[in-house]
């Protein structure tokens, strides 16, 4: 009975490898042609990253430290333009390097470049178009700035809505009883002073180190009347 039960399950393999090897012969070349391009797909992955991505990721972060030492010194139209002497500008080297890390930084800074110069609808639409990092810190004080846009150009619902996202994202206590305390006014000057509470009372429940804590009962007694 063993040797009945062995002999099946040999002739079961040899099934097995005939029909294999059957499907090798008979799929052989779509079969190289698959292989072949996965490995040009692997290879041209690793050249595009090495010697394209690399190098602009790399040329993008040498020109964006110009940038940042004219946005420091509040010097935001070459911050924004270029100087004419190398640096193309945020707003340039956000469009040329957009799928760069730099370049989404320096959209960013594009962003608040306007919105220093008082431009908030274009710095509205530069701000938009960041795209989250990562960052514990520069990726809600982004969603931060945005809402205080928004705020300036009176949409005071993207406004809210932003800098209490912002508030979420950073949940920390710099900036989120900051977002807190900005999206409150604004509920109150829409007279919704039950949103504003809510904002108040999460700045004094949730951040006690914060620098917002020490006046927080002012803007909760004048919200509760």
């Amino acid at each position: 009975m063993t040797n009945k039960k062995t002999h099946r399950d040999s002739l079961n393999v040899e099934e097995t490898l005939i029909s294999s090897e059957a499907f090798i012969e008979k799929y052989k070349k779509p079969i190289m042609y698959a292989f072949i391009a996965i490995i040009v797909l692997v290879a041209g992955y690793f050249l595009y990253r090495n010697f394209v991505t690399k190098p602009r990721e790399e040329k993008a972060n040498e020109l964006i430290f110009k940038g940042q030492q004219y946005f420091a010194t509040d010097d935001y139209e070459k911050a924004l333009n270029g100087d004419g002497q190398g640096f193309p500008g945020f707003v340039k080297l956000a469009d040329d390097y957009a799928s760069t890390k730099a370049g989404n930084l320096a959209q960013l800074y594009a962003g608040l470049s306007y919105a220093k110069t008082g431009k908030y609808q274009e710095a509205v639409n530069r701000l938009e178009g960041f795209k989250d990092c990562g960052d514990a810190m520069i990726s809600p004080a982004a969603w931060g700035a945005l809402g205080n846009c928004y705020a300036e150009l009176d949409q005071l619902d993207k406004a809210t809505a932003t800098l209490l996202e912002a508030a979420r994202k950073a949940d920390n206590n710099t900036l989120s009883p900051l977002y807190l305390l900005q999206a409150g006014e604004i509920f109150e000057s829409q007279g919704n002073k039950e949103k504003a509470l809510e904002c108040y009372n999460e700045i004094k429940s949730k951040y006690v180190n914060s620098m917002q804590y020490a006046d927080i009962d002012k803007y909760i007694e004048r919200a509760s009347k």
